[in-house]
């Protein structure tokens, strides 16, 4: 059972962006100035630590590595209850993500988890 999966577009995008610009790793913004978009970086580039909760390490077909996806502690506790899909629209999301410049961004699609899944989660 996965937290976090893709769409078939957000997996072009991702093998995409991994072919131009290395390994990549996702944070889920807390809402200010990028509003709750998944933000995209070169693995690493964002810093992560003990205020942060791994999601996922997400295997995408074609990439060698897995694309990890972080969120704040305080964040998954509002969210821990949810699946959340990666999926990508038209549209320019923040000047931080990596998808930025490609006139499209990533969004997050959401879903309650089942009990099953919950319970399969803990």
């Amino acid at each position: 059972m996965a937290r976090v999966d893709v769409t078939p577009a957000a997996a072009d995008l991702i093998r995409s962006l991994r072919g131009a610009h290395g390994p990549l790793m996702f944070h889920q913004s807390g809402g200010c100035c990028d509003g709750s978009s998944p933000m995209c970086y070169l693995e690493g580039e964002f810093r992560t630590g003990s205020s942060d909760v791994l999601l996922e390490s997400l295997r995408v077909d074609g990439v060698a590595e897995p694309v990890t996806f972080w969120m704040s502690k305080s964040q998954f506790e509002l969210w821990k209850h949810t699946h959340l899909t990666v999926d990508v629209v038209p549209g320019r999301g923040s000047g931080f993500s990596l998808e930025a410049p490609e006139g499209v961004r990533f969004l997050i699609r959401s879903r309650l988890l089942t009990a099953e899944e919950l319970a399969a989660l803990q």
